[in-house]
């Protein structure tokens, strides 16, 4: 029945075709003609051991047609040369391009990037129509066919194209295809002949297939995976279907192995003898069989088995079995097919989603093709990479946002473990969802052929692979008919795994209610709520720029209700293409750096937890630890008396060692490694540290830090490595003891104009009332203020994506205008005994606030700062509150005593601990696609900045802390409202306004990587606080309101300056508390 299903569509949209009368890439009726019917990929190999590498290179019926193929381009469809594929055009005078490769960044036409508008209609599409100015590349490639393949049938394999694409074989139409994203093979064994053979491929940019692919992302045009030729007997295996099972006790497999046969000269019955042989991980052969059959034209071979205690396939443990599918006819060389089988059971009980009868958490990401330099086209070195850097900060799933991935991905996903969303290749976002007609393409039954097309070509190309775990309809397409119809058509292909679709909500047609952008109160409500089904979110955490922001607080929240089961953060990896700029700079482009007046989002295309080039940005770092599968809790630390909870589904915690170490502030003073922990999954036992080096000193905080290393080494693992760690403050700490300078000579204050000069034997203070900040702090002989910015208030901070996201820039502008236009209100001066006094009240007109500022100046050069904010309700409430200066550029060696190593902020800095540091302020800056802030710290004791010798500031918080950013650049820098850049106009309609008055504060700029250069000094800022950077979206969210500064109280924080001739006597000082 289901085979009868799959080849009445078939027929119906072969149908089409013979009917039609326009071409077919503007025939929204006929999504191909002429291909194979999709199928898993494999490869016949000779013998056994080729076969396990399963390196499709080895096989001598494997032909690569990648490389350097003629090629022309045109910017218009009208304009392509027709005759192209025949054998006697002259393509004398043509170029050459790679394939795999895109035609835009390899200069061919202009790359596009809009969110959800069509880049080629952004607003009122008109379905099926497209663009007179559609742009065709013509691809011809000659190719000796192997004369050991005399007598096979040969197929051609094109893995991925963009978007419709004509085949033609020796001057004769073979095909077509517009399904850009899943493989196409076409049978072109009656097209050859002897000896040199032209292959001619005609793509169009655009076709009717556009319309069902307006993904969040590049919009890009070539051939972007591999294209290679194979080669099969006259009778071959067509395709296989594996079932891969367990029974209900979850440890015995159920196998099912389905053949599908085809005997291409049925004229001529074939006599074959098919086997196979599965081996388990140790290489041990757990099961075979072997049937013998005579086929016409084509037949089914059936095995299955049940296989005792088998291990397991889970995204914890990957276990992997070795199938060989074996073809034998008479007078032939053996055949053998490899694949590897993994034994889950995936099933939904109640609201509930299990592997092997677990409710798991999908601890997940968004994943899309990308490479800096290549744009759609990636190796599976980067893949491996990817992987790699996902499974060593706790990733477990990878949603295919939003169509099916190659060959390669898959094999990698089953190797490492991971639980695979395959999402078809649908998304139509730029129609909306609205049901009527004319609208979401959906519904609309003209469409009906390609969303059942792109669905079989997901399944059929994914159906054997462990790791795929759900099935997903599609992404932002609406819902309606069609998406019915390819619902029914999956359940009844297959049983075993959920099917999902986002915009199906709550509808019948999904398995799992699996939302996009939810935040902690709406989790709350469902939670709460008791779905009818798993509540699993398909896109969530948007990490656009300097993001991931109450992470920890979504899954405080997910870890509390069953039917909460994680999610599939936004996503893996920033989309910015690495070029240069006139001058041979660096830096990545976005939306609207192609092309003059192009239709464009933007950098909205970079929202990952890596950068373009792969490396992680600081937020991954937040996503290891909330993502970690090893948790603590304090029981009472007085006695080191914790609890440990495994939240691993499938592993023993004794497969990984504790070690532990306590801090006292800068040293550790006792460390070792617990005794192994027989934890079984799920299950929590107490523990206890044994604390015998704290001993309480004045002025010491003590902090356990433990520690979860893996003891073996996994194929992306290394043994040693960090999987989880936890820290606690331990209680009962004792102040140091305050300081108490001695009376020495008092300072002599002066006013000379504009200027308070406050100086003594080793002091040297200079106040300029007129620019109203600090100009000059001399001690030691040093000048430690460059360029006259000394102290001054600061509010502000470079904005941040999600900042632009939510208006912040205008809405708190204020508070940026308050930290220019500060106005002196009131100068009080005083002198005791030991120490001059000087204070200063600001003025904050736009924000009618005022900023006190109290300078107590030693002789010793020591400065004690306090401040105090007081703020009006009425007023947005704060980005900061701090002070910022610069000092000479030779100071940019820092130490420090807080969280780190890695950048982080309040709401994203679980995943930092309190610890000593030392760094540059060079090695501060993050690279964010679009600049914005960047390497801020938090919960800060002290700061030390000093040369290279030594020389330099300690800075010291009072009780409150502190938190900072060091940088060879300003906040301006930061700020691309302050750069000559313009505006990121979207260009969606041709009279959309240009007006840079009402975009100001409002719009973001085109701002790049290569506008940030080393300024010749360091800018410091020293902060009470500043808000969180927010990562619930990235349109609208702001940060939580316990991450916030509202103005409905005032902010009192001080912090003292001391200098220091070297490091070593960073020590001396912090055995004191300085008080003013």
């Amino acid at each position: 029945m289901k085979k009868l299903f799959s080849t009445i569509i078939c027929c119906l949209i072969c149908s089409t075709a013979f009917m039609q009368v326009k071409p077919e890439w503007q025939d929204e009726t006929i999504p191909f003609i002429g291909k194979e019917y999709p199928r898993t990929a494999f490869m016949t190999y000779s013998n056994v051991d080729k076969a396990r590498s399963n390196d499709f290179n080895t096989s001598p019926d494997y032909k690569s047609l990648n490389g350097k193929w003629k090629f022309n381009w045109v910017p218009s469809y009208k304009k392509r040369p027709m005759n192209f594929y025949k054998t006697d055009f002259d393509d004398s005078a043509w170029g050459e391009i790679d394939v795999p490769a895109n035609w835009e960044v390899n200069g061919y036409g202009t790359a596009l990037y809009t969110n959800h508008p069509y880049e080629f209609c952004p607003r009122n599409p008109q379905p099926p129509l497209l663009p007179e100015e559609n742009p065709v590349g013509s691809y011809r490639k000659y190719i000796e066919i192997p004369e050991q393949w005399n007598g096979k049938e040969i197929f051609l394999h094109i893995g991925a194209v963009k978007s419709g694409c004509y085949l033609y074989v020796n001057g004769t139409k073979v095909g077509y295809s517009e399904d850009s994203k899943t493989a196409v093979e076409y049978n072109i064994t009656r097209y050859l002949k002897p000896g040199r053979n032209l292959i001619a491929l005609e793509v169009y940019r655009w076709s009717t297939g556009s319309y069902l692919e307006c993904q969040d992302f590049w919009r890009i045009s070539g051939i972007e995976r591999d294209v290679y030729l194979f080669a099969q007997s006259p009778v071959h295996l067509r395709d296989f279907s594996i079932q891969q099972d367990l029974d209900s006790t979850y440890k015995n497999g159920l196998f099912g192995l389905d053949l599908f046969l085809e005997n291409a000269n049925p004229r001529q019955t074939g006599q074959v003898t098919v086997s196979y042989q599965l081996e388990s991980t140790s290489g041990t052969r757990v099961a075979e069989g072997t049937q013998t059959i005579k086929i016409d034209s084509i037949a089914t071979v059936h095995f299955d088995t049940k296989i005792a205690q088998v291990a397991p396939w889970t995204a914890e443990t990957p276990n992997l079995y070795q199938l060989f599918i074996r073809i034998e006819q008479p007078g032939k060389k053996p055949e053998i097919i490899p694949f590897r089988v993994g034994f889950r059971k995936l099933e939904i009980r109640g609201n509930q989603f299990l592997v092997n009868g677990r409710a798991v958490l999908i601890k997940g990401v968004n994943y899309h093709e990308h490479n800096e330099h290549t744009g759609h086209v990636l190796s599976k070195a980067d893949m491996r990479k990817d992987f790699e850097n996902m499974k060593r900060h706790n990733i477990n799933a990878v949603r295919c946002c939003h169509y099916p991935q190659q060959r390669r991905f898959y094999e990698l996903c089953d190797e490492f473990g991971f639980y695979v969303c395959n999402e078809a290749n649908i998304e139509s976002h730029g129609m909306g969802y609205n049901l009527r007609k004319g609208r979401t393409l959906g519904n609309n039954p003209n469409w009906l052929n390609a969303h059942i097309d792109r669905t079989i070509n997901m399944y059929e190309t994914g159906k054997n692979y462990p790791c795929v775990t759900f099935w997903s309809l599609g992404n932002e397409a609406g819902n309606g008919y069609n998406f019915y119809m390819t619902y029914n058509w999956l359940k009844s292909k297959d049983t075993t795994r959920p099917v999902q679709y986002e915009r199906a909500l709550l509808e019948w047609n999904t398995d799992i209610y699996c939302p996009q952008y939810p935040g902690a109160t709406t989790l709350e409500k469902w939670g709460n709520t008791q779905t009818d089904r798993p509540y699993i979110m398909s896109e969530y955490a948007h990490a656009m720029g300097n993001s991931t922001g109450n992470l920890m607080d979504l899954w405080d929240v997910i870890y509390r209700y069953p039917n909460l089961q994680g999610g599939f953060i936004w996503d893996w990896i920033d989309q910015g293409i690495l070029v240069q700029d006139e001058e041979g700079t660096p830096f990545w482009a976005y939306g609207g750096d192609f092309g003059e007046n192009s239709p464009s989002d933007g950098n909205f295309l970079c929202n990952g937890v890596v950068g373009p080039d792969r490396e992680p940005h600081p937020g991954l770092t937040e996503v290891k630890k909330v993502y970690q599968y090893v948790w603590f809790q304090p029981v009472d630390l007085r006695k080191g008396i914790i609890r440990v909870e495994n939240r691993y589904d499938f592993t023993n915690l004794n497969q990984y060692t504790i070690e532990y170490t306590i801090q006292a502030n800068t040293e550790t003073v006792q460390s070792g490694t617990l005794p192994t922990q027989h934890l079984a999954p799920g299950a929590n036992k107490q523990l206890t540290i044994p604390l015998r080096n704290v001993k309480n000193k004045p002025g010491t905080e003590y902090f356990l830090n433990l520690y979860v290393k893996s003891k073996q080494a996994t194929s992306a693992v290394p043994a040693g490595y960090i999987v989880a760690s936890e820290q606690f403050r331990l209680p009962d700490y004792t102040p140091a003891p305050v300081f108490r300078p001695t009376p020495e000579k008092t300072l002599a204050m002066e006013e000379n104009g504009p200027e308070i000069h406050i100086s003594g034997t080793n002091i040297d203070f200079v106040f300029n009332k007129q620019k109203g900040y600090v100009t000059s702090y001399r001690t030691n002989g040093i000048q430690y203020i460059a360029e006259d910015f000394g102290f001054q208030p600061n509010f502000w901070r470079g904005p941040t994506d999600n900042d632009y996201g939510n208006g912040m820039p205008s809405r708190q502008q204020g508070w940026k205008q308050a930290s220019k236009n500060f106005k002196i209100a009131g100068i009080r001066t005083s002198t005791s005994a030991t120490n001059t006094n000087l204070t200063i009240t600001y003025r904050l007109q736009e924000t009618n606030s005022k900023y006190h500022v109290s300078y107590t100046l030693y002789p010793s050069g020591m400065i004690h700062v306090a401040c105090h904010l007081e703020t009006q309700p009425d007023v947005p409430e704060l980005p900061r509150i701090g002070v910022r200066f610069r000092i000479p550029t030779d100071m940019n060696q820092l130490e420090y005593l807080g969280r780190g190593p890695e950048e982080n902020y309040c709401d994203r800095n679980n995943g930092t601990l309190i610890g000593h540091y030392k760094s540059t302020a060079e090695q501060q800056y993050v690279p964010y696609v679009r600049p914005q802030e960047n390497g801020h710290k938090t919960e800060t004791r002290w700061l030390a900045l000093t040369d290279k010798t030594g020389k330099g500031l300690l800075f010291i918080a009072d009780s409150n802390f502190m938190e900072f950013n060091v940088s060879h650049n300003r906040i301006e820098d930061f700020d691309g409202e302050e750069s000559n850049r313009p505006y990121q106009w979207q260009n969606f309609t041709k009279d959309e306004s240009h007006d840079p008055l009402m975009a100001k504060n409002r719009k973001p700029k085109q701002t790049h990587v290569n506008d940030i250069f080393p300024r010749n000094f360091v800018e410091v800022c020293l902060d009470h606080r500043m808000m969180g950077v927010a990562g619930d979206d990235s349109w609208g969210s702001q940060p939580y309101l316990k991450y916030r500064l509202p103005t409905n109280k005032d902010y009192h924080w001080s912090f003292t300056i001391l200098p220091i001739k070297n490091n070593t006597e960073i020590n001396e000082k912090l055995r004191y508390q300085y008080l003013p």
